[in-house]
């Protein structure tokens, strides 16, 4: 499924990771639906997508409302054509002790992170179903697996991503469609989320180590829209490592988390304005405000690129090339 002027959907595209996502598609020359809330961000994704050979449709919805995803859905279709791949990607959190969340604050964010997946999955397969074909990518995270402090109402939505995409995934394959469904989980990445989500911390907030450019995230996120045959994808080494390790010594990061966990999340400075506001009931570019576009303020400790993921990409070569060098092992032992 690469190129050849696919019609491509990606929710969250105004900003940051979804904004560079767009890009990538838009160098292909695909045709590609931006669905978001800020107007200032979607105008500039439009623009990015011009300029770079694809044709842009931008629309203004939020995820979280499934009547909306739907209509936006069929404007897609009515003026794009059929859609081949959609990419859920859009979400908000707040930075806070759970006891410090209110109730509807909470509910707001599991209704964006995780039911606007759920929601565009739902809008994605009314339409690929009937003609059997068709990717959906979930974007993820390697907290969609172990959760940590601060961030329970973004963990819970992600860990939720992650159940209801595996028991989709069982569904499609027992109907033995041809519509694939994968998730891709990222590590931290260099977007601009970490100076307007929403926060009750002292400090600013800032992604844990090691940070990833959000190129790294798009790359990721296009490989496994053209082969979404795979059931996951993973970057970073830290990300393979936290999930690694979380199924053998869950208990053991627990403790880590606990001591580190607060400390790696802040930095030394004063939190932004923006994030006492946050943007979880309103875009924070809307019409009128800034574009943000699609990297935060780590570039100078952001890496570009990941043998993770080209060991992701690779996973068959690189499982082939393990087994004939302990085959050659063996054979040599034997030989002794």
């Amino acid at each position: 499924m690469a190129g050849n002027d696919k019609v491509v959907v990606i929710t969250g595209a105004s900003a940051g990771i979804g904004r560079e996502v767009a890009r990538r598609f838009a160098v292909r020359g695909d045709r590609v639906a931006l669905l978001a809330r800020g107007e200032s961000g979607l105008d500039g994704a439009a623009d990015d997508v011009a300029r770079l050979g694809g044709t842009p449709l931008p629309i203004t919805v939020d995820v979280a409302d499934a009547d909306a995803v739907e209509d936006a859905a069929a404007q897609i279709e009515a003026e794009l054509g059929p859609i081949d791949v959609w990419i859920n990607n859009a979400f908000t959190g707040i930075y806070a002790p759970f006891t410090d969340i209110e109730a509807d604050e909470f509910a707001r964010i599991t209704e964006v992170t995780y039911l606007g997946y759920v929601y565009g999955t739902k809008a994605a397969l009314a339409r690929m179903l009937p003609r059997n074909r068709g990717a959906i990518v979930q974007v993820g995270s390697a907290l969609a697996y172990r959760g940590i402090p601060l961030q329970s109402a973004y963990c819970g939505a992600k860990h939720a991503i992650q159940g209801f995409t595996e028991s989709l995934r069982c569904e499609l394959l027992h109907d033995r469609s041809r519509v694939r469904v994968t998730m891709v989980q990222l590590p931290a990445v260099n977007t601009p989320q970490f100076g307007w989500l929403l926060s009750r911390m002292p400090r600013q907030v800032q992604p844990i180590p090691p940070i990833y450019q959000p190129k790294v995230a798009a790359d990721a996120i296009v490989y496994a829209a053209d082969h979404p045959q795979r059931r996951e994808y993973w970057v970073g080494g830290l990300t393979a490592l936290t999930i690694a390790l979380n199924s053998v010594v869950p208990g053991l990061l627990d403790r880590y988390l606990a001591l580190t966990g607060y400390r790696g999340q802040q930095t030394d400075k004063p939190r932004s304005p923006e994030s006492t506001r946050g943007n979880l009931w309103e875009p924070v570019d809307g019409a009128g405000k800034p574009d943000y576009g699609a990297h935060g303020t780590f570039d100078d400790r952001a890496h570009d690129r990941s043998f993770q993921l080209w060991a992701s990409q690779r996973h068959g070569v690189l499982a082939a090339a393990a087994a004939m060098a302990s085959g050659a092992v063996a054979a040599l032992r034997r030989l002794r």
